[in-house]
């Protein structure tokens, strides 16, 4: 089973991809984790991220799509995988296609999980509440503020995906407000 999430940051996209991980055992990968990952192994393609990194810039959609090409290949990745966090642009996904085609795979669903950004900006603000309450260390970004300007940055690089995904027939819709085990059972329906 490989397949993507979709939808802004707090839409729940962890939650349901770890649920999912647990009852298909298939890994969820995040282009995060995968690139410090190459970067800790010393790859050829880790030690091009690492040189971009440490120069502050952005790591190039061409090597993001190399660390994702090795990270597929890997043994855990044999019955499926869940991308979290890639692809990130309508590019991304069109050489995920290329690469998928190439190994002889495909994708077997793209779920969005469509939310009421107001309303992710409250949970959000909830949940740093409830943190701070219970005496946890909040993240530099988790405040109104950042989170806004995560939303921005969805809507302008990403969610352009939810187009790109729907033209090829392959995108399915969640809704993602609604709690976590009812939002559980549908994307079980879209995988069934």
């Amino acid at each position: 089973m490989r397949l993507i999430f979709l939808g802004p940051p707090g839409a729940g996209k962890g939650t349901q991809a770890k649920l999912l991980t647990e009852r298909y055992a298939i890994p969820q990968l995040s282009t995060g984790d995968m690139l410090r990952s190459a970067v800790a192994q010393g790859s050829e393609v880790g030690k091009r991220a690492k040189a971009v990194m440490d120069a502050g810039q952005l790591v190039s959609d061409e090597i993001v799509n190399e660390i994702v090409s090795d990270r597929i290949d890997a043994p855990d990745c044999a019955k499926g995988f869940i991308l979290d966090g890639y692809p990130r642009t309508v590019p991304q996904a069109i050489a995920l296609d290329r690469m998928l085609d190439q190994k002889g795979m495909r994708l077997d669903a793209v779920i969005e999980l469509k939310v009421d950004e107001g309303a992710l900006v409250r949970r959000m603000e909830n949940r740093v509440a409830e943190t701070v309450a219970a005496g946890g260390n909040v993240r530099s970004d988790d405040n109104p503020e950042a989170f806004r300007r995560r939303l921005e940055e969805y809507r302008a690089k990403t969610a352009p995906l939810s187009a790109h995904y729907a033209g090829t027939g392959r995108l399915k819709t969640v809704d993602g407000m609604a709690d976590v085990e009812t939002v559980s059972a549908e994307i079980e329906k879209i995988l069934a």
